[in-house]
């Protein structure tokens, strides 16, 4: 085992090693020749997603060792999705830099991966696909629902519906108080079909969590023996020696996608996959999601893609499993995952208990997957749109546009009268890409103008290079490509020109002559660089475009990092 170079030598440094294990108190049988496990929490006492995993930490463990396996927990970044500004996505990247360096720097043989909130499942799968040990991902789990008087709330998307009934008048600050303690009642992650909950099911659909892992409320039971039982797989994979890379495969992250757009999913997850199928080496792009998309239909009815159901009620309607045996025949079941040596066999005798909630393919919740990629001449590398989530009568808008050129401005002036701002007119949004935000942060669903919202509008056309919260909703384009802080062409939009966006036609253009956008361009300059020095300067000069997963050039390009020497 590789643990073993640290150990089991006769040198000076393997003396020290084992003298200071004993220091830690810790009887040489406890872990000599045994698999040493490294447990990476994400828990902090500032991240609600992840409160509860110091506790699950200790089930891991329990699984480890009653495997006869040794368990270390070393604690990692938290990103948290609530409170982290100006964007976890700003520090995605750092957390996978930390988890593969720490997975290659320490005497550890596997790994436990624990995390959900959005950007911590991707970081943590990106560092250990680099590094490439036997792992397994344990999902943080959805909260509770929501409830409010007769209601039953979905954290992150009810929370913009009444935001928006508060400042059309329709509700009061009375009511904003309930709701404040009524939204997010447990541990967990957004209970919705949220960026959560979209990547933890695109980690079960690549094959890294145990079966059903992924939906498993946080506070259930089950849980904790989902735990545990991730603690008694890793010490098998390790002995197996089934390392990440023979799991994380090209047909995989297929599967992941298909699932993905299934599932009705966030747009934040074409992303995420894209940076995690790149530490794995193997090429995914916009086009292959645009691809799958015409393929498989949504079948998840779970808010906000569908009307009615959360992440409990798909968890007992059959979870993951149950949604992938409605897909079985667009499926590669001849791959191997953490649990079993094939995903046939993992989902043989997987079942679903309510087709409402898990729609049957002759009944879908919509027919075509639930992301869209745009290609024009405001997005020449691309843009995502969650069509599914929009209003149908805007999929095929032509409008005026209004452009706020940052999040700051747009705050301060979306309300002003003078703009002309209609139910028509097209709201864009620049320099909150990558670079601009910074961190691509999750401005794209732009606030409704608040005499429009008290009109009853509830939906607008909105473009910009920034994403939005998978909890969000409404005809929002994002994550276009080249960003406008690089001198993509959304730098050269202007209040006034008309924009047509045709989700069928799978075009988004701003009709400006060619000539004029030469023009404009010429004038055009750069803006400064947002950090002179530290993580923000690094991470300003090494970002990706959106369409290439926003990871560091430095840390995508190809290429063998040689294991510590530790004699």
């Amino acid at each position: 085992m590789r643990s073993h170079q640290w150990y089991g030598t006769e040198g000076l440094r393997s003396f020290s090693h084992r003298a200071r294990t004993r220091q830690l108190g810790y009887l040489p049988e406890e872990h000599l020749g045994k698999p040493v496990i490294a447990i990476l929490n994400t828990w902090s006492d500032i991240n609600p997603c992840h409160v509860h995993l110091r506790d699950r930490a200790q089930a891991v463990k329990r699984g480890v060792w009653q495997a006869g396996g040794f368990p270390l927990e070393f604690p990692v970044s938290t990103l948290s999705e609530t409170f982290q500004k100006p964007t976890p996505m700003l520090y995605r990247n750092m957390l996978a830099m930390e988890t593969e360096e720490l997975l290659r720097s320490y005497p550890v043989d596997g790994a436990v991966l624990m995390g959900g909130c959005d950007k911590s499942t991707p970081a943590l799968l990106m560092g250990a696909a680099s590094v490439d040990l036997p792992a397994v991902f344990v999902p943080a789990g959805p909260m509770l629902p929501g409830h409010w008087r007769n209601a039953v709330l979905g954290s992150g998307t009810d929370m913009w519906k009444y935001w928006d009934d508060k400042r059309a008048g329709l509700i009061g600050d009375c009511e904003m108080a309930e709701l404040e303690s009524g939204l997010a009642r447990s541990p967990g992650h957004c209970m919705t079909m949220g960026t959560a909950s979209t990547l933890t099911a695109a980690a079960e659909a690549l094959g890294v969590t145990v079966p059903g892992a992924s939906s498993i409320p946080a506070v259930d039971s089950g849980h904790d023996r989902m735990a545990a039982a991730s603690g008694l797989r890793i010490v098998e994979l390790v002995r197996k020696d089934r390392k990440l890379s023979a799991l994380l495969t090209q047909e995989a992250f297929e599967d992941a996608v298909l699932t993905v757009l299934g599932l009705g999913g966030s747009t934040n997850a074409v992303i995420h996959l894209i940076a995690m199928a790149g530490r794995a080496g193997i090429r995914l792009t916009l086009d292959d999601f645009d691809r799958v998309a015409r393929t498989v239909p949504v079948l998840a009815n779970v808010r906000p893609g569908g009307q009615t159901y959360l992440m409990e009620d798909f968890h007992f309607a059959g979870g993951l499993p149950g949604f992938l045996s409605r897909l079985t025949d667009l499926l590669h079941l001849d791959r191997p995952t953490v649990s079993h040596d094939t995903m046939r066999e993992q989902l043989d005798g997987a079942l679903v208990h309510n087709d409402d909630v898990i729609r049957t393919r002759q009944n879908p919740v919509a027919s075509e997957g639930g992301v869209a990629v745009l290609r024009g001449n405001i997005c020449p590398d691309g843009a995502v749109i969650k069509h599914i989530a929009a209003e149908p009568h805007l999929l095929k808008h032509t409008g005026t546009a209004v452009v706020f050129d940052d999040y700051k401005t747009m705050q301060r002036t979306i309300n002003d009268p003078s703009l002309g701002i209609t139910a028509d007119s097209v709201l864009v949004l620049r320099n909150s890409g990558p670079k601009g935000g910074p961190g691509m942060p999750e401005y794209g669903m732009l606030p409704i103008p608040d005499h429009l919202l008290k009109q009853g509008v509830r939906d607008m056309v909105r473009i910009s290079d920034a994403r939005m919260s998978g909890t969000s909703y409404g005809a929002c384009v994002l994550h276009v490509a080249p960003e406008s802080y690089v001198g993509g062409p959304l730098a050269l939009v202007r209040t006034g020109d008309t924009i047509t966006l045709d989700v069928e036609a799978r075009a988004l253009q701003l009709n400006v002559d060619d000539e004029e956008l030469q023009r404009r361009r010429a004038a055009w300059t750069p803006p400064p660089e947002r950090y002179e020095r530290g993580y923000g300067a690094l991470y300003s000069e090494q970002i990706t475009q959106a369409d290439t997963g926003c990871d560091f050039a430095f840390l995508a390009k190809p290429g063998k990092v040689p294991d510590p020497y530790a004699g």
